[in-house]
């Protein structure tokens, strides 16, 4: 394993070398021109990169040459980087008898026999989280070609016939989406398995050396994942757009006319790659988080509660299921579902834009705006993430929390100076969106700030509410002084009203986008969002690598200062993914507008608008709101049957084996494969049904009730969605990072008048287990998974929009009107 991720950095500079292909000095094309039109004579010829009279003002500029060589260098720089993150945290070695940096220390604090089970821990999670997605990516083959062949033929059915290019095209784009997600889950994974242990050697390191080396290595290898994702993603998608542009008659230096119409089939094509990017993304959030919770909530329950033995103790049978769990769900299924966030983001704002003639007129610089956005995001990420790893370095454990926060605002500032202008160069001078909006650079910029704005603002709200550094997560903890069931309630009010802050201000991003640039606004505002996607991804993957190392310590017996320093990371660590979780179900709620603003484009709605007030749109309101719930149900339903199979099995191995829960020297090995078995086999076949549930309710309400239904389904799946995924996932992180707050000592009670502290095997913190164990399926499973909803069963409805148009014209097999 460490000869090939030692050389991943060379893959990376190969593949990157391949990638100036998708970088053209002029956009070219070989295809025969368009029939000449009967009408007046053509308007002139609009000219690709602005070497005629460009947008801003007349000025002869080549905006398409440079938003191209952008898109390519950036895209090459981060894969560059990204192989350059793995090669600093490749430096600690991990099998025994091999010494690199930071490997010193554990050759000198450690014993032989703590060595060695740390490498084979450390070989047991690789082997456990290869089987894992080898299982579930045959499975996603399968829903590839099954579900590819379903976009083939009813993409090609639009109102104008059937167009077998149009499908086609539509089909190539959702293949290559799902498996650059497919590629990016299994990378990110691969990364978090192979710098786990490596964190937890770093963090044998005396004092500042030990905070300083653990931490870097984690954030590199959330960096090595960030950067490898954002760009590939994004090379991807530009590689994609010029295969399209080559396949699909015409070209955007055609008259007006035919120009507009060759973009709008172009980017509706186009959007299959969000399709396919969510499509994946749903899969690995519901497989993935079902697995772990699963895992999780087993051997907390079997070990904690039920055998009072420690976390991650390494009788317990479940502890190398629940570690692989771990990056299964946070690391490959959160890549997925940014990735789809990005692509249906960039997506949305493609096909909003295709009808606007000034930016088709303005070319290709006006055109890619969107993806340039994400070009300089991967640059201004990269320069700032030495804040964290050498200028400002964490020297102790108070640090960690403040060396992130930093860490997010100040690329959040310096996205918003450097999206100024880049507006101001590629975007014209002033454009129409629709009938009734004109649009500037200026706000378009507005759009993007306020969207990167609002995502610091929402990552710090949900910072607040799920860190034990502040009052909300303290008092959940001191609740547990009156048993499970105060620590319930109260971290059950502390969701809901977590959610406040959060809904407001997408509510304001989606005001300030909106009135600036119509729907394209929405979609640059998630964009904003998503403007420091490496950084949060950086900072999220900390996360479930941080809390792998402190599983490992644990199981390795090292030294108690080792797991005093994993089990902070991993209190900040919890907060960061939680963070994580608020940044991706912000973005959804905006990538899920901006889609309905795409769909609604597509069905020619745009001018008179859906009539909420519609009988079939209002009575679709209510079923759209009630699937976020039906989802929800039955992905808890499986996380609690899965975890009831762990529990027998993990029980049944402490009866079997003698010696195994008492630790008796020389007992028999738990058999950790068959709690893995149990965990991979329950998330296989219990992702299926909510998987089936979102993907297929849009088709069928768009086959039978038509267009208008559609519109009702996906905005009261949206609003009732996007309340439903913050409370769930800041109510798990809350009732998280409660008991850790109990594990430190920190809650007291009155003993005999005196103030007694309580923690680990007390009846305090067995009441803080119970809320956490209730709290993982909600944070990991349930409450990710819902923007997954949200925006899938908008792209769904963008990407067939013509199939249901071409029923009854947009109203169904039933013919409602």
């Amino acid at each position: 394993m460490k000869l090939s991720m030692r050389h991943l950095a060379l893959v990376a500079c190969a593949l990157a070398m391949a990638v100036p292909a998708i970088a053209p000095v002029k956009h070219t094309t070989t295809k025969s021109p368009p029939p000449p039109s009967p009408s007046p004579p053509a308007a002139p010829p609009v000219d690709v990169g602005g070497t005629g009279a460009a947008a801003g003002g007349g000025a002869i500029k080549d905006e398409g040459v440079t938003a191209m060589w952008l898109i390519a260098v950036s895209g090459i720089f981060g894969l560059l980087f990204s192989g350059f993150q793995l090669w600093q945290v490749s430096k600690i070695e991990v099998e025994p008898g091999k010494r690199g940096e930071g490997y010193t220390n554990m050759e000198e604090g450690s014993d032989t026999n703590a060595k060695l089970k740390l490498y084979e821990v450390y070989l047991a999670i690789q082997e456990g989280a290869k089987a894992f997605l080898f299982a579930e990516y045959f499975l996603m083959s399968i829903f590839i070609v099954v579900f590819g062949a379903l976009v083939l033929v009813l993409t090609s059915w639009t109102p104008a016939g059937f167009d077998i290019t149009v499908g086609g095209c539509t089909c190539i784009a959702f293949v290559l989406g799902a498996l650059t997600s497919i590629v990016s889950g299994y990378v990110g994974m691969m990364v978090a398995v192979y710098s786990n242990a490596r964190t937890t050697i770093a963090a044998e390191g005396v004092d500042e050396i030990g905070w300083t080396n653990s931490f870097n290595t984690a954030f590199r290898a959330g960096g090595s994942m960030g950067f490898s994702l954002t760009s590939l993603a994004m090379l991807m998608l530009c590689l994609l757009i010029i295969i399209l542009a080559a396949i699909i008659p015409g070209s955007i230096k055609d008259d007006e006319e035919a120009a507009m119409e060759f973009a709008k089939r172009l980017f509706e094509c186009v959007a299959g790659y969000g399709l396919g990017g969510s499509c994946i993304a749903m899969f690995g959030r519901v497989g993935g988080g079902i697995y772990t919770k699963a895992a999780d909530v087993g051997a907390d329950l079997a070990g904690k509660v039920v055998s009072g033995i420690p976390e991650d103790d390494p009788r317990n049978p479940a502890t190398i299921a629940d570690n692989v769990g771990d990056n299964v769900g946070d690391v490959a299924g959160m890549g997925s579902d940014l990735f789809g966030s990005y692509a249906e983001s960039t997506c949305a704002a493609l096909v909003v834009a295709a009808g606007s003639v000034e930016i088709i007129s303005a070319g290709w610089g006006a055109i890619l705006f969107p993806v340039t956005v994400s070009a300089v995001g991967i640059l201004v990420c990269a320069l700032s993430s030495f804040l964290a790893t050498d200028i400002s370095p964490v020297k102790k454990e108070e640090d960690v929390e403040t060396v992130l926060k930093i860490q997010l605002g100040v690329t959040t500032i310096l996205m918003v100076g450097c999206t100024y202008p880049l507006s101001v160069y590629l975007l014209p001078a002033s454009f129409e969106l629709g009938s009734n909006v004109l649009a500037t650079p200026l706000g378009a910029w507005f759009c993007l700030t306020a969207g990167l704005v609002g995502g610091c603002i929402v990552g710090f709200v949900t910072e607040y509410y799920t860190s034990h550094s502040y009052n909300p997560v303290r008092e959940v903890a001191q609740s547990c002084e009156t048993g499970a069931a105060t620590n319930i309630i109260y971290g059950l009010a502390l969701g809901y009203k977590s959610a406040i802050i959060p809904i407001t201000v997408i509510a304001a991003v989606t005001f300030i986008a909106f009135h600036n640039c119509g729907m394209y606004g929405v979609a640059l505002g998630a964009l904003g969002f998503l403007g420091t996607l490496a950084t949060c991804l950086s900072i999220d993957v900390y996360g479930p690598v941080c809390d792998n190392a402190g599983g490992i310590a644990e199981m390795s017996e090292l030294p108690s200062q080792v797991r005093d320093k994993t089990d902070a990371l991993d209190a900040a660590g919890n907060t960061t993914a939680a963070i994580g979780k608020g940044f991706a179900i912000g973005s959804a709620a905006l990538v899920s507008l901006a889609l309905f603003g795409g769909f609604v484009t597509r069905i020619g709605f745009q001018t008179q608008g859906i009539n909420v007030l519609a009988p079939i749109t209002f009575a679709m309101l209510f079923m759209g709101a009630m699937l976020p719930y039906w989802f929800t149900a039955l992905t808890m339903k499986s996380v609690g049957t899965a975890a009831m199979a762990m529990v027998k099995e993990v029980a049944r191995q402490f009866e079997e084996i003698p010696g195994l829960l008492e630790g008796t020297p020389g007992h028999g090995p738990p058999d950790h494969a068959k709690c893995i078995k149990i965990s991979t086999d329950a998330s296989l076949k219990e992702m299926v049904a909510p998987g089936l549930l979102v993907i297929l309710s849009p088709i069928i309400v768009g086959t039978v009730f038509g267009v208008q239904a559609v519109a009702g389904l996906l905005v009261g799946a949206l609003t009732s969605g996007v309340q439903l995924a913050i409370s769930q996932s800041n109510t798990g992180g809350a009732w998280d990072n409660a008991k850790k707050y109990v594990e430190k000592g920190c809650v007291s009670i009155l003993v005999n008048g005196e103030p007694v502290a309580q923690r680990k095997g007390s009846e305090l913190h067995k009441a803080a287990v119970c809320g956490d164990t209730v709290g993982d399926p909600l944070k990991d499973t349930s409450g990710p998974a819902i923007n997954i909803v949200m925006k899938l069963m908008a792209i769904i409805s963008l990407v067939f929009a013509d199939y249901f148009m071409a029923i009854n014209d947009g109203h169904g097999l039933l013919n409602v009107q």
